[in-house]
């Protein structure tokens, strides 16, 4: 227990100096803590409900690991969950490594991104997102969705600045009943425009034709029904006359 706290305590002095220094603040809990700071190749791990809190990254993770000269990078690992609030990106993977110099965040395995700001909602294997230039980089089983567009994809670069999104490696879209495939797909996420480029192919619904057909068709069978419960006035006429003609033979 002597040897947590003054591992905790050294620590502490550290990241409030490394803070001073560089203006960034580090907060951080876990359940226990192991490994020494100070030197280039010193390692620090939080271990058991780990958390950690920079200027502009929370993360919580069973295991957090800080390496490098000022705790440059920061390596999570099992179940972790996290939110880059600068960029109001959230996101669950089951392990990343961040850089904060570069502002550069590596998320893996089953990685689940949410940016609510735009109403975007990514999934693939490994996404790189850089802070700064605030563009994803998507790799593996890329899932994207955004109101109606639903993208598919092995390879997907997603730029949260502009809402542009660039799809290859087998890429689809289907917006609705509407499909669209080709070697390369831009989307512009703001105005729906799709841009296809190489062995371009789709279906397309024509809603429009669908719907008149139904209202031909409804008509058609109002007349029907209309005609049916109609009388016939023909032969009503005729049996009318008919029957005058049979009543003035008798009377003469």
């Amino acid at each position: 227990m002597p040897n947590k706290k003054i591992i905790f305590l050294t620590f502490f002095l550290t990241a409030h100096f490394i803070s001073m220094c560089f203006a960034e603040k580090i907060n951080f809990y876990a359940d226990s803590m192991s490994g020494k700071t100070g030197g280039k190749n010193d390692a620090t791990r939080l271990i058991g409900n780990a958390y950690i809190q920079t200027e502009t990254m929370e993360i919580k993770a069973d295991k957090i690991t800080l390496t490098g000269e000022n705790f440059r990078f920061i390596t999570a690992e099992g179940k972790v969950t996290g939110t880059n609030t600068s960029s109001q990106i959230d996101f669950t993977c089951e392990k990343m490594r961040y850089d904060r110099n570069t502002k550069i965040a590596t998320l893996e395995d089953n990685v689940h991104m949410i940016d609510s700001a735009n109403d975007v909602t990514s999934d693939a294997q490994i996404i790189e997102y850089n802070q700064n230039t605030d563009i994803a980089t998507m790799h593996i089983n890329v899932k994207l969705i955004q109101k109606d567009n639903i993208c598919n994809a092995a390879y997907a670069v997603y730029n949260k600045k502009t809402k542009m999104l660039e799809l290859s490696g087998n890429p689809r879209i289907t917006q609705g009943d509407d499909t669209f495939r080709a070697q390369e797909i831009q989307l512009n996420l703001d105005t729906n425009e799709i841009t296809l480029d190489g062995r371009v192919s789709g279906n397309i619904t024509d809603n429009s034709k669908s719907e008149k057909k139904t209202q031909e068709q409804d008509s058609s069978n109002t007349q029907a029904e209309a005609e049916k419960t109609e009388p016939p006035k023909q032969e009503e006429q005729n049996g009318s006359e008919n029957d005058k003609s049979v009543q003035e033979k008798k009377e003469q």
